[in-house]
């Protein structure tokens, strides 16, 4: 597996693995002694960045990472979150005042059994306490050596630029595909001028993009597909365009679609590193590949120019989600 460097010069593997999937969001959960062989396998072939969050359970998947790599931890580079309230297992709002914050990562240090975390993500901006707030508890962190890099997931562009005057920011994570392409308007010139590295999580389109759904599609009770207006039966038909292209593309390069959107995003820039999830080994083996997925700049400027003429079908969460999901 290849390796970038993003941002504060911090080394990934071009692909990395979300883990989310393997205890939250989707339906049936899988077995945890199961992904923990999975997250080991994804090791044994070249992947070394691996996320997870408090939320993600809460708190299951912080344990089930902490677990399996637990035997090669300093091998590997963990990122993990901070900033809602938990209340009775559930999410229950913002929540990232600096005591909050010091508290959290204290106790996700004993889930993923370690003493440090590489990569800390404020998971989403918190309207009621002021950037360089958070970005300064991060600071005091970092220089305890309880944090190496800081991070923020769907922050603004304004919000990025607060808290890199304060402490140097790593990575940002934002959703982003051929799916999802806002983020070339200003997040990524902005990520590009202050020198900070891309993590676009989603990045085949919540499953969207591998090309396996259809107009037929179901999820099982308890996916947050469910709840989704991309995926409702008219949204998964009308945007059926832009896995065409995908398939297309594909066979020219003998490969999957979910391969060439990972592809297409390694090529936008150098510093991306995207975090497709999965629970299943052969689906695991099929993103790494697609690192190895070559496009030319003519085949990178033909699929953005075919994208670009796709009209996609439905928000990507309900209005009352857009602002606080940790998904």
């Amino acid at each position: 597996m290849k390796t970038r460097k993003i941002g504060n010069n911090l080394e990934v593997s071009s692909i990395g693995l979300g883990c989310m999937g393997m205890s939250f969001g989707y339906t049936p959960l899988p077995d945890k002694k199961e992904m923990i062989g999975l997250i080991r396998s994804a090791y044994e072939m070249g992947e070394m960045f691996f996320d997870t969050a408090e939320v993600y359970g809460p708190y299951t998947n912080e344990e089930l990472l902490g677990e399996a790599v637990h035997p090669f931890r300093d091998k590997v580079v963990i990122a993990t979150k901070f900033g809602f309230n938990i209340v009775n297992g559930q999410q229950a709002g913002t929540n990232s005042r600096p005591e909050h914050i010091r508290k959290v990562v204290e106790e996700s240090l004993k889930r993923l059994k370690t003493d440090y975390i590489d990569l800390l993500y404020q998971h989403r901006v918190d309207p009621a306490v002021p950037i360089e707030d958070v970005a300064g508890a991060v600071k005091d962190l970092i220089q305890e050596g309880k944090v190496k890099h800081f991070g923020l997931s769907e922050a603004g562009v304004t919000t990025i630029r607060k808290a890199h005057a304060v402490q140097t920011v790593t990575a940002v994570q934002s959703e982003y595909s051929l799916w999802w392409r806002r983020p070339e308007q200003e997040l990524i010139p902005t990520l590009e001028e202050l020198g900070i590295g891309f993590v676009p999580f989603s990045p085949l389109g919540k499953g969207y993009l591998t090309g396996n759904f259809n107009a037929d599609t179901t999820f099982a009770k308890g996916d947050f597909r469910n709840i989704l207006p991309r995926f409702t039966p008219e949204a998964l038909a009308a945007n059926q365009a832009i896995v065409d292209l995908l398939k297309d593309i594909a066979e020219k390069k003998n490969a999957t679609p979910a391969q060439v959107a990972l592809a297409w995003l390694l090529a936008q820039k150098e510093w991306i590193a995207p975090i497709p999830g999965t629970t299943k080994l052969h689906r695991l083996k099929e993103n790494l590949g697609g690192a190895d997925i070559e496009l030319t700049q003519d085949e990178v400027k033909s699929i953005n120019d075919a994208s670009d003429k796709i009209i996609l079908t439905g928000d990507r969460y309900p209005e009352e989600l857009e602002k606080t999901t940790g998904l």
